[in-house]
């Protein structure tokens, strides 16, 4: 799921300024988050915003929503309605069915198109 996330947000910020890429486990992210802020982190998307706050779950996915603007902006106010709690539960829960639902891909880190490698951080 997190590859189809990386998908959808390439797709939808069609100016290439709202999110930049990391892995996790790569220099750029060991880089900018000190050791013991990444303990514990669960293995999912993870916002790093601009002042250095880290989101996790539906924080994180709201603020993706929030910056991609549009329908997206829309979508993501009406969610702030939602306790935030209700919403890491649904996150939660998807995440836990995410293989049976989606199906489990082994092409989970394809080639990246030219353009979009300026998009990535190692």
């Amino acid at each position: 799921m997190c590859h189809r996330a990386v998908k959808f947000v390439l797709k939808h910020d069609r100016g290439g300024r709202a999110f930049r890429f990391a892995p996790l486990q790569g220099d750029t992210f060991l880089a900018r988050v000190a050791a013991e802020r990444r303990v514990g982190l669960p293995d999912s998307v993870v916002v790093l915003t601009r002042d250095g706050e880290l989101l996790l779950r539906s924080a994180a996915f709201l603020l993706i929503l929030r910056r991609l603007g549009g329908g997206w902006g829309v979508l993501a106010a009406v969610l702030s309605f939602v306790p935030r709690g209700l919403l890491d539960l649904v996150y939660d829960f998807v995440a836990r069915i995410r293989y049976r639902a989606f199906g489990k891909r082994e092409d989970l880190c394809p080639i990246v198109p030219a353009e979009l490698r300026a998009r990535f951080d190692p």
